[in-house]
């Protein structure tokens, strides 16, 4: 079988591995003639899929490095293309000399961001949903993160899709049967009440994938948000939980302006904490409008940590908060989660007695260990899948499955002629269709593939 190529396709090249020095680099060749560049610059081409030490540069002159070797002919490599990777000693120096030869030879070129995983796509060997899983794993930062984003890759969302797909495939079939035997009632009622059985069931599907944020929140961290009066602490606490002084912290009120956010990996769990303005009625432009963005924050948050000076509590919301209708849900539409915290205990013990709050200490480091064992237990829920089946990870997925989830609903009217039924039917497939990459996403390349790095 001879890989899918595109008319005028370049040989490209780039090192597939991090910038800076390294003990090895490796350099990736993919095209036409990657074979023309492996003879040319290592004398021959190694077995396929076995690594070979050979000396690497053009044959009239002395050698850039050496290094190993490795062949993958198409259609059976990552990009389904005829590809080669050598693998040298990873200065700058030798990088750059090797990727110089390859250019040299015609009808090669640098890779762009992403072109190898593009090629790998426009060749069918990944789908959108595994580029996408792929991308996500190489920005993984924690190891629940890299567990969801190598499910994906691998194509655990593909395979849960498809088979939406091919149930839509049967529905439509019965639907369009329904029309040809239009004549005959017995047969056209019961081919379409096969096909209403099997939209209601995916209804029912779509609507639990759609319903489950977890992947989401995974994928790009829950949003913990500080909050609270001037003066409460926030800003020490906020530097508590960093281990490090981000924010600064002073005695006078109004001191944070804008919002300053800490990364934290908790029990495997992207968590993003942000510090905000003290919320109370503003004295000056700059200070309302820090308050303003604490508010949108708040709106926003996962998990709310309501800070309360133990020295001068105020229990009740400030009246901004008050006047202002206060989403019970996030911006994903769900339901967040607020933690009381009174700080400065060292200062005035006991005065939480009677009510339900986390006491701590910003400055002696009191009760941290159980406020971050409060955060990890929440981040732990607000992340994990009951059901263990593949879980929509970007806005891309749920806005398509929102449309197909839309065509269904419509398709279920009854007062819906059975012409009408089968064209909300094939915009369903459609949308479906898009999720993978089967049709109709040119518009959606280029951003998708300019997320990674050159080399991939």
């Amino acid at each position: 079988m001879t890989p899918k190529i595109a008319a005028g396709n370049d040989t490209i090249v780039a090192s597939a591995s991090g910038a800076g020095r390294a003990a090895i680099a490796v350099i990736r060749i993919s095209g036409p003639v990657a074979r023309t560049v492996l003879e040319a610059l290592c004398g021959g081409v190694p077995a396929s899929r076995h690594a070979a030490l050979r000396d690497i540069g053009p044959a009239a002159v002395a050698p850039i490095d050496r290094g190993l070797v490795l062949w993958f002919p198409g259609p059976a490599s990552f990009t389904g293309e005829d590809m080669a990777e050598l693998q040298v000693h990873g200065s700058r120096a030798v990088i750059r000399a090797v990727v110089e030869a390859v250019l040299v030879l015609p009808t090669t070129r640098l890779a762009e961001p992403g072109e190898f995983a593009r090629r790998a796509f426009e060749n069918g060997k990944l789908d959108l949903t595994q580029v996408e899983g792929l991308a996500d794993l190489i920005d993984a930062e924690t190891e629940a993160q890299a567990r969801q984003a190598l499910a994906q890759a691998e194509g655990s969302l593909r395979a849960l899709y498809e088979s939406w797909r091919e149930e839509l495939v049967r529905a439509q079939a019965l639907v369009e049967a329904g029309l040809d035997f239009a004549d005959e009632g017995d047969v056209a009622a019961d081919v379409g009440a096969k096909a209403d059985c099997i939209v209601a069931a995916l209804r029912q599907a779509i609507a639990r994938h759609l319903a489950e944020r977890s992947g989401e929140r995974l994928r790009d961290g829950l949003r913990v948000v500080i909050a609270g009066a001037p003066n409460a602490g926030k800003s020490s606490l906020l530097n508590l939980l960093a281990r490090r002084d981000v924010a600064i912290v002073s005695e006078e009120a109004g001191t944070t302006r804008d919002v300053i956010e800490v990364h934290l990996d908790l029990g495997g769990v992207p968590v993003i904490v942000a510090d905000t303005a003290g919320i109370r009625e503003a004295e000056g432009r700059v200070e309302a409008a820090g308050i303003d963005r604490a508010l949108g924050r708040l709106d926003e948050a996962d998990v709310v940590l309501w800070v309360v000076d133990a020295a001068a509590p105020q229990w009740a919301a400030p009246s901004v908060i008050s006047a202002r209708e206060k989403p019970q849900k996030n911006a994903i539409g769900a339901r967040k989660t607020a933690i009381a915290v009174l700080n400065k205990i060292d200062l005035a013990p006991g005065a939480g007695e009677g009510r339900e709050v986390l006491e701590i200490s910003a400055k002696t480091g009191e009760g941290i260990d159980r406020l971050l064992a409060r955060l990890e237990a929440a981040a732990a829920s607000a992340t994990e899948s009951g059901a263990g089946a593949p879980l929509l990870t970007r806005a891309r997925h749920r806005a398509e499955l929102t449309a197909v989830q839309q065509a269904l609903e419509r398709f279920g009217d009854p007062g819906l002629s059975p012409e009408l039924k089968a064209e909300e039917i094939r915009l369903a497939a459609h949308h479906l269709g898009r999720l993978t990459g089967r049709i109709g996403v040119e518009e959606v390349l280029g951003t998708i593939f300019s997320q990674f790095c050159i080399g991939k």
